[in-house]
């Protein structure tokens, strides 16, 4: 597990290597790794200031049941309050490109096919 930590660890310093995310706002992420020998997950998230945006971004990582990815989303403060919409936005830029590579079925496939979600199970391990 140590091993995940510290590729969590080395995936994000390669990303503040670039100085356009070192500069943003907040740099919110969260990660699920799928331990298969133990039958759990390795999660944890991140809101970097930008108050309960990493655990809202775990939760729809859970909720799409993805496994052995980190979201790592970028914000800028740009002199507009966003209030709770901001919410919106960091989920679905995290869901859109989680779709877009493959990690979870897009909303058209899941409809097409009559399938719902999988909620996976609420257990949380660190």
């Amino acid at each position: 597990m140590r091993k995940f930590v510290e590729q969590v660890k080395m995936v994000l310093g390669k990303l503040y290597e670039n100085k356009k995310i070192a500069s943003a706002t907040h740099n919110i992420y969260a990660y699920r790794i799928h331990c298969e020998d133990k039958h759990s997950f390795l999660q944890d998230c991140e809101d970097d200031g930008e108050t309960a945006a990493g655990g809202r971004l775990l939760h729809l990582m859970q909720i799409l049941d993805v496994r052995n990815v980190m979201v790592v989303v970028s914000r800028w403060y740009g002199g507009i309050l966003l209030g709770p919409d901001r919410f919106k936005h960091i989920n679905n830029c995290a869901r859109n490109i989680l779709v877009e590579e493959g990690y979870t079925p897009s909303l058209d496939e899941t409809t097409r096919s009559g399938a719902k979600p999988r909620r996976p199970k609420s257990k949380k391990t660190k």
